[in-house]
């Protein structure tokens, strides 16, 4: 940020009339709305829609007003301006969203010197948080979810592997843990494989990938039409047939048993939230987001922004909605409760999600759909990033 902005920032905030507290709280969040990610912007302003039919629009006596921005694709000089604009011009007390990364970063250093939380709905990176005290997130972390799929691997008597991710952060993230964890548990990485992040023709890839003859390969991908052309590959390469385990994270999202359906079969994940996930909450948000959203693919971006907006709620009624970032953040550290996606909690000193990964594999139901069949919870995981960091 230039010394330009931060004063403006710094000034704007000092100087409108903002009262010690309001009536109305004002929440801005920055999703792709439209563009290649719009399903993630739909999913996301249909959960808010479900959260506060269901929770009502007011917290702590305030009512809650969400006001999206719209960022199609990464662009962090963008991501920013929206923020400033969201803070300076409608005085947004929070902010939310932020589906990468890099337009993350680019508003971290402004919610700091303004002194606004932020609640990341997806961006994943495991050093994200390190990057401003006023950051939390409630999705995840590619270790988070990586390690326990290792773990799961070793249980199953995988010796060896094959990695493939994308060529970028949370890739990178993904085949750091997974490895970590692999070997340390007695397997063998046969070779790591990166492909660039526009990749969309997997096939060579997939023919070495059974040149090796591995007994597993773990993926990490970016979701859309890679992960089809991923998938599609590693069927046509003959490595299904073969028998080499497909391990992966969010590689058979709702939005993708919808798209590729039948090629997904057998596919086995660890992640923190399935759709088909047996618990009254879950169910209840599941209709709930039907009726406000009938568009809206429930993935795991409904809990992502559900759990966002409830984090909120919890911090607007700690601060009886003044205007107080260090005690709303305060308050959400250690704070704990029963999520759509079961137990979750933000850790108390380093801000990390703290939530169950479960394995699950595609299946079909009684009805027909494709469906992520939960089979083994590993519970609470921390973000393994961090932790794997700290021990070097």
């Amino acid at each position: 940020m230039t010394i330009k902005l931060v004063a403006a920032v710094a000034v704007s905030l000092a100087t409108i009339a903002f009262p010690s507290w309001a009536d109305v709280i004002k929440v801005g969040v920055i999703a792709p709305m439209s563009g290649p990610f719009s399903a993630v912007g739909q999913t996301w302003e249909g959960a808010i829609k479900a959260y506060q039919k269901l929770n009502g629009t007011t917290a702590g006596g305030h009512t809650v007003q969400v006001i999206f921005r719209d960022l199609p694709e990464i662009n962090p000089a963008q991501a920013k301006a929206l923020a400033q604009e969201l803070i300076i011009k409608e005085g947004a007390q929070y902010i939310g969203g932020l589906y990468f990364t890099p337009d993350t970063l680019a508003v971290a250093a402004l919610a700091r010197e303004a002194k606004v939380p932020v609640v990341i709905f997806n961006a994943s990176t495991s050093s994200l948080l390190e990057k401003s005290d006023y950051l939390l997130r409630t999705s995840y972390t590619l270790p988070q979810m990586a390690v326990p799929v290792a773990k799961y691997a070793l249980e199953k008597d995988v010796k060896n592997v094959v990695t493939l991710v994308s060529d970028f952060g949370p890739g990178l993230d993904a085949e750091k843990a997974f490895t970590t964890e692999f070997v340390n548990g007695g397997g063998k990485l046969l070779e790591a494989i990166r492909a660039p992040l526009k990749t969309t023709d997997f096939g060579p890839l997939m023919q070495r990938v059974k040149a090796l003859k591995p007994d597993a390969l773990y993926v990490f991908g970016p979701s859309g039409p890679a992960t089809y052309a991923m998938v599609k590959a590693y069927n046509e390469a003959g490595l299904r047939a073969a028998g080499v385990r497909f391990l992966g994270t969010a590689e058979t999202d709702e939005d993708q048993l919808r798209a590729i359906g039948p090629d997904l079969l057998g596919i086995e994940t660890g992640l923190f939230y399935s759709a088909s996930h047996d618990s009254p909450l879950n169910n209840v948000v599941i209709k709930t987001l039907g009726e406000v959203a009938p568009k809206a693919i429930p993935t795991v971006q409904l809990v992502n922004a559900f759990d966002g907006l409830h984090v909120i709620y919890h911090m607007v009624e700690a601060t009886d909605g003044k205007r107080d970032g260090a005690k709303a953040l305060a308050a959400a550290k250690g704070f704990s409760w029963k999520s759509p996606r079961g137990p979750v909690k933000i850790d108390p000193v380093s801000r990390d999600f703290v939530q169950n990964v479960y394995m699950r594999v595609v299946e079909q139901d009684a009805l027909g759909r494709y469906v992520n069949r939960e089979f083994r919870t590993f519970e609470m995981q921390p973000d393994y990033g961090r932790i794997q960091n700290a021990s070097k």
